[in-house]
């Protein structure tokens, strides 16, 4: 049996500038679609105010990374970012940073290889148009 590869692009529009979708159940159906049964599946936001993170579906805990976020990164006053001449979005720059650009998970048995309560989410920092997340998957 040789290697495998697969690739599979995500497309969220949110109503929000910002938001946090759990985006595990599309991973898991790209894991099935590849057939790869032991590998790797990375997932990346492919924007650079977006981000892909693992972390427990909590609504109290998405509201606690909102307030972090916005203390560390504050989108108003939009004057005290180098970056908003033509766009107001600097703080979603950075706050990408800090949530982080991609996950790996591995893959055994066909399935991700969770610890507990870990899903995936997509994490929005300037929504309101489309934006794509790439899951890649490599294995056997």
């Amino acid at each position: 049996m040789g290697m495998k590869s697969y690739r599979k692009e995500l497309t969220f529009h949110t109503p929000t500038r910002r938001a946090f979708i759990n985006i595990t159940p599309q991973v898991e159906a790209a894991v099935r679609e590849s057939g790869v049964r032991e590998g790797l599946c990375l997932v990346n936001a492919m924007h650079i105010t977006a981000s892909v993170f693992i972390n427990d579906d909590e609504r109290g805990l998405h509201q606690d990374f909102e307030r972090w976020l916005e203390k560390l990164a504050p989108e108003k006053p939009y004057d005290q970012y180098a970056h908003n001449t033509y766009e107001d979005n600097a703080d979603a720059h950075l706050k990408r940073q800090l949530m982080g650009r991609e996950v790996v998970v591995a893959i055994t048995n066909g399935r991700l290889d969770f610890g507990p309560w870990e899903q995936i989410f997509y994490g929005e920092f300037d929504g309101r148009r489309p934006k794509r997340v790439l899951i890649k998957i490599i294995g056997e």
